[in-house]
């Protein structure tokens, strides 16, 4: 690809460059730890992966990180996986996310927002009772450190509440959304064995309630490690027989106690999708989380007390656990319990302009519905305080950042980002002090060796590559669970490049230093030994206005040859008519490349997607391959298990 240096979309002024907390940060490690002073933002990025240890040592130091015991040394053992962080330091990480209190006890910690878009506040000061309070109640129930709590939540205060208390204990959280069905909840806690489980009766979403007590029922009796159940009574009906009920255990006006734990004790469990088998449990830790976030959030997403931090997410998916440790850097967090849908497309807008959020971070996939419904933001809300709007779940299209610079702001700073559940991170996206191009994600993070590299092995720039990361992060897993020996942790990342974690991402790294991300390497369409990610597709076709989704899916033939099918799910009154197939080839021919012209394109009833959004290619593609539904994919981890027998059929026929 092409990196000469166009024009920015965006350019950070002088004064926006000098007052961010990164350039603080540069300066201050300059005279403490022996940073670069000058060369900005790629200087300092060189400085802290070629020196990790002190790199790490300066951020802990930037943000005051509150070790009760000191550590040894900042990496013990580096090598992958298994890497060994500030080995002998303790700490805790709900200490440290509550510690605004102390100094700005009556301002709001969260704004917690529902359908009817008002925003309530809780205060610094009454969250830190309330977790104070309910982790004193979690210690009278027994919990230990160690042992598993687990929500089967919405975005609501008392999901954090129950996070933070869990955290305090040295307990380790995991949850999954109300609307997950119970297989899918069950195929994920019934592999961490939880003593407690917090539950609502049901949820609000799109205009409507949804009753969840006969689901929560089947977990109950599907859940034999469970020695108390909590109830929250969201449609206000009673606590079921056994459970104990939310407001007693929160009601006391207890100082939290915080269990000083070591720096790689479990903070929480996250799950991969599980698309083809039992999702992977992710045990991340609450040191490595605490410093990761801290960097994230403090320096590349700029956020500190004057901030409002506003992600449209679920409690299923890592942003809601990235979006809590925005607690971190005493910013106030929004959260949203929702559909992004209701009342209307612009909703997540309304939500930004009443909560006054600062930075706004929402999906791609939203970005572009906003676009294909003529949403006008700028026109209709007032976003003067949104000073940056982030993206994740899939690559943000060039086109998606042109709308949102003509239709929020032009001084508006895009920030594209990718990472992963796997770190609870990102591996490249937002810095503050750089300027925005087209399609493309600013820089790596600091601490990230982030590179492309060839099926050698080789480092590449200005061609797509592996996404790679050659030195540890303090957020990598520290284990799966149930994973004794490890192999499935190494099969998953290391299996292809020994002592270097593959992700399985194609990327491009710029001469510029930008990142361009092109789709999961998993399901790379591979046509005469031209490589291209199924998001570069997706980024053409669905500027159709006929086309509301697409999917692609490049197969290899027993016969050597290559079926590449683009399967579209067409919108209201748009016809798959010769026209308009001749139109989507067009567009692939001349904007891609005339090999990745699709054999066939195919009009399908609707694209099935993973419970947390993302398109699944490479279920389909075993589908397609003749593999039977039950190998091919996890029933619990789809969107919308129908639509599969659609693509089951189609092989069928096929064969």
């Amino acid at each position: 690809m092409s990196t000469a240096n166009p024009q920015p979309l965006w350019q950070p002024d002088p004064e926006r460059i000098a007052q961010a907390r990164i350039t603080r940060f540069q300066s201050w490690a300059a005279d403490h730890h022996g940073a670069p002073a000058d060369g900005g933002y790629p200087a300092l990025h060189r400085w802290s992966v070629d020196h990790l240890d002190t790199f790490w040592k300066a951020l802990t130091d930037f943000f005051d990180v509150r070790f009760s015991t000191p550590y040894a040394r900042v990496l013990g053992d580096r090598s992958m996986p298994g890497a060994e962080w500030f080995p002998g330091a303790t700490l805790n990480y709900a200490e440290h996310a509550l510690r605004a209190a102390a100094t700005r006890a009556d301002e709001p910690a969260l704004l917690y927002v529902d359908e009817t878009h008002e925003p309530q506040p809780v205060t610094w000061a009454e969250l830190r009772r309330q977790v104070g309070s309910l982790a004193a109640g979690l210690r009278a129930l027994g919990v230990r450190p160690g042992d598993r709590v687990s929500g089967y939540l919405p975005n609501i205060p008392q999901a954090v509440v129950a996070l933070l208390a869990t955290a305090a204990v040295g307990a380790v959280w995991t949850s999954c959304a109300p609307d997950f069905g119970a297989r899918s909840v069950l195929d994920r806690f019934q592999q961490v064995e939880p003593v407690v489980l917090f539950t609502v009766d049901g949820y609000r979403y799109g205009g409507k309630e949804h009753d969840r007590r006969v689901t929560v029922a089947e977990l109950r009796a599907e859940l034999p490690t469970l020695r108390a159940v909590v109830h929250i009574p969201l449609l206000g009906t009673p606590a079921p027989e056994g459970a104990l009920d939310w407001s007693d255990l929160t009601a006391a006006d207890s100082d939290p106690e915080f269990e000083q734990v070591p720096f790689d004790h479990p903070l929480w469990v996250l799950y991969s999708s599980g698309t083809t088998g039992l999702p992977k449990a992710i045990v991340q830790s609450q040191g490595g989380i605490l410093v990761e976030h801290l960097k994230q959030l403090g320096l590349h997403c700029d956020l500190g007390p004057e901030s409002r931090f506003f992600w449209y997410t679920s409690t299923g998916w890592m942003m809601w656990n990235f979006l809590v440790s925005g607690l971190l850097t005493g910013t106030t967090i929004v959260l949203y319990d929702g559909s992004p849908g209701y009342p209307d497309v612009s909703a997540q807008w309304r939500v930004a302009e009443r909560t006054g959020a600062t930075l706004y971070g929402t999906s791609a996939a939203y970005v572009m519905a906003c676009r294909k419904a003529g949403v006008h933001p700028s026109r209709d809300f007032d976003l003067s305080r949104v000073q940056c709007v982030a993206t994740t779940g899939s690559p943000l299209p060039p086109d998606g950042f042109r709308w949102l610079h003509d239709e929020v702001r032009a001084d508006l700073w895009i920030a594209s980002v990718s990472g992963g559940t796997d770190v609870c991170s990102c591996f490249a996206g937002a810095v503050p002090t750089l300027p925005v191009h087209t399609g493309e994600l600013q820089a790596p993070s600091l601490g990230t060796d982030l590179q492309a590299w060839d099926p050698h092995g080789n480092p590449v720039v200005d061609e797509v590559g592996e996404l790679v990361v050659t030195n540890p992060m303090p957020s990598m897993p520290i284990r799966f669970w149930n994973d004794p020996d490890g192999s499935r942790y190494h099969d998953s990342y290391f299996d292809t490049y020994p002592g270097v974690w593959r992700h399985g991402d194609w990327i491009t790294v710029t001469a510029r230093g930008s990142v361009v991300i092109h789709g999961r390497s998993d399901s790379t369409l591979n046509r005469q030994g031209v490589r291209m990610g199924s998001a570069d597709i997706y980024e053409v076709v669905e500027r159709l206005p006929e086309i509301r989704e697409s999917l692609v899916i490049g197969i290899e033939q027993p016969d050597g040859g290559y079926w590449m099918p683009l399967f579209v799910h067409l919108a209201p009154g748009a016809v798959l008519d010769e026209a308009l197939l001749d139109r989507i080839k067009q567009a692939i021919r001349e904007q891609l490349s005339p090999r990745h012209v699709p054999d066939e394109v195919i009009e399908v009833p609707g694209v099935p997607h993973t419970l947390t959004g993302k398109r699944i290619e490479v279920p389909v593609k075993r589908l397609l391959q003749g593999a039977p539904l039950e190998k091919a994919v996890n029933p619990g981890s789809i969107d919308n298990l129908d639509l599969l027998a659609f693509y089951e059929d189609l092989a069928r026929k096929r064969a």
